[in-house]
């Protein structure tokens, strides 16, 4: 319990961008290295899942995790063989993906679509508190409004720009050659998603970008979650699931005149019991839904 406690306060201070997050100790993260396939890496740690992309043109990463785990993440790619980062893809402006721009992007050319450079040079609320901007050197160089295609390593990187889902300037990325696909946090493998509905997140919306991300996806691919182990198309299939049948709950629930309080005392069915032990429980899960589909 108390490591899920501790997990929790971690994400909350990463999105929130408050000052307890440079005092959280980061001595115990250690990044884990996957080759996914072809030139293209996964690496774990603390925040966001990381993507590369190793080769002969050098070092592209997708997301960055905290700050102080910058030294431990340069460790990691060299241990693959990597150099520093020429390109760094941001697929939304979460500190838990973003939070190390100012360390990588002093090298990095930074590429995000344009409402991630938005959100990130100007003051941000969520979960009720105030985000400050970032410096400059740490805002994307490049910026997109609908995409935007990195041609390296051998392999054509297609990043493409889905409107208000996870929040207004979410990203995925597809690595063409090597059948890699990195959904940033357009899919918590296992889990509830966090919906930032301050940042123009949508659930419908959310919902419509991941059918038309699995549109695109081929049937063997191999996907990078923005959270969760390495997951394939059935992974993506099953959250769409969970999030098309619990929508219709809560939906059922508003139709029938309930508060969000009301259908938190109901529940959801016990086949979700376990997508709610991640960062975001069953009755947050709810009143997310529920928020959404009546503002």
């Amino acid at each position: 319990m108390k490591r899920k406690l501790a997990g929790s306060f971690v994400f909350l201070a990463a999105l929130t961008g408050i000052a307890a997050l440079a005092q959280q100790d980061y001595s115990d993260v250690e990044i884990k290295a996957t080759h996914v396939a072809g030139k293209v890496h996964m690496l774990e740690g603390r925040g966001g899942n990381i993507g590369l992309s190793i080769g002969d043109d050098g070092v592209l990463m997708i997301d960055d995790q905290y700050g102080p785990l910058a030294e431990k993440i340069r460790a990691a790619i060299a241990k693959l063989g990597g150099t520093a980062p020429r390109f760094l893809l941001n697929t939304h402006w979460h500190g838990d993906h973003t939070g190390g721009n100012a360390e990588f992007g002093r090298q990095a050319v930074i590429i995000a679509h344009a409402n991630v450079r938005k959100r990130l040079s100007e003051r941000q609320r969520i979960f009720g508190r105030t985000t400050e901007p970032q410096p400059p050197h740490a805002l994307p160089l490049v910026t997109f409004d609908d995409s935007v295609t990195v041609h390296f390593n051998g392999e054509d990187i297609r990043v493409l720009h889905l409107p208000n889902g996870h929040t207004d300037g979410d990203s995925v990325i597809f690595f063409t050659g090597s059948n890699v696909v990195h959904m940033g946090d357009l899919l918590f493998n296992g889990m509830f998603p966090f919906i930032d509905l301050e940042s123009g997140g949508d659930v419908e919306g959310y919902v419509r970008n991941v059918e038309t991300v699995l549109k695109q996806i081929k049937p063997d691919a191999r996907i990078i979650a923005g959270h969760g182990p390495l997951s394939t198309i059935d992974d993506v299939k099953a959250s769409l699931r969970m999030m098309k049948e619990t929508i219709a709950v809560v939906k059922k629930g508003i139709d029938a005149g309930q508060s969000a309080k009301e259908i938190k005392a109901a529940g959801l069915p016990k086949e979700w019991d376990s997508w709610g032990t991640g960062f975001i429980k069953t009755d947050k899960w709810i009143e997310i839904l529920h928020e959404s589909l009546t503002r």
